[in-house]
């Protein structure tokens, strides 16, 4: 198996894992909706609604972790990283993440993995509210989390030797982005022309590569800002 099918082996399990997580949203807002009906049209507020909400959130943050790093999602600092050529951004990258990413998240699996060990030995009960719902299932996302976002990160350096290899960055998976949605929008608009139209989605996707740290300030840009 070459190189760029592993990376995109690993992207395809970070994506589906997201999107299953992201159906957690869907529940939360179910959740919340009852309890808001229940809270000020009956008058009958659940006590422990607040743990189960944090436990639906808190979930959903950390299962698409992956998925968000498979995407290039994670916000990062780009002042010094937007002006370096691809190999440069790899060699960047692939100090970090063997500084800080690998012993952060190893930290983080074996961190959780006890925590939610433990939570699940003494059958742990949320203490915020009373009638505290049970933890030990929410506990164990933590260390589930940390090895979606660590096997990514592995792919991510693949990533890295690879375009050291070949001085591009090998492409990733595309979603539905917030440009989709400025796109269909300007397109069904009667007061923007297409070459405005054309011009806006020009800008938007500019900003959006740089913001996703795979874009690269040409030499005439470059020179042109240099007094």
């Amino acid at each position: 198996m070459t190189a760029r099918r592993v990376i995109a082996a690993v992207d395809l399990i970070s994506y589906w894992s997201g999107k299953a997580g992201a159906w957690l949203i869907v529940a939360l807002t179910f959740v919340v909706s009852v309890e808001v009906f229940k809270r000020y049209i009956l008058n009958a507020p659940t006590a422990w609604i607040f743990d189960f909400n944090n436990m639906l959130y808190g979930s959903l943050f950390m299962l698409c972790g992956a998925y968000t790093l498979a995407l290039g999602g994670h916000v990062r600092a780009d002042f010094v990283y937007i002006y370096l050529r691809p190999r440069g951004q790899a060699t960047m990258d692939l100090i970090l993440y063997f500084l800080f990413f690998i012993p952060g998240i190893l930290g983080l699996i074996y961190a959780g993995y006890d925590y939610a060990a433990l939570s699940w030995r003494i059958g742990e009960h949320s203490t915020v509210t009373a009638e505290g719902p049970p933890v030990y299932h929410f506990k164990s996302v933590i260390p589930l989390a940390g090895i979606l976002v660590m096997i990514q990160g592995l792919a991510e350096i693949v990533r890295c030797v690879e375009c050291l290899r070949t001085g591009a960055w090998p492409s990733r998976l595309e979603d539905v982005e917030e440009i989709d949605v400025i796109g269909t929008q300007l397109a069904r608009s009667e007061y923007v022309d297409e070459e405005s139209r054309r011009q806006a989605m020009e800008g938007a996707h500019a900003i959006d590569e740089a913001a996703r740290h795979r874009s690269v300030v040409d030499d005439t840009e470059r020179q042109s800002r240099t007094p």
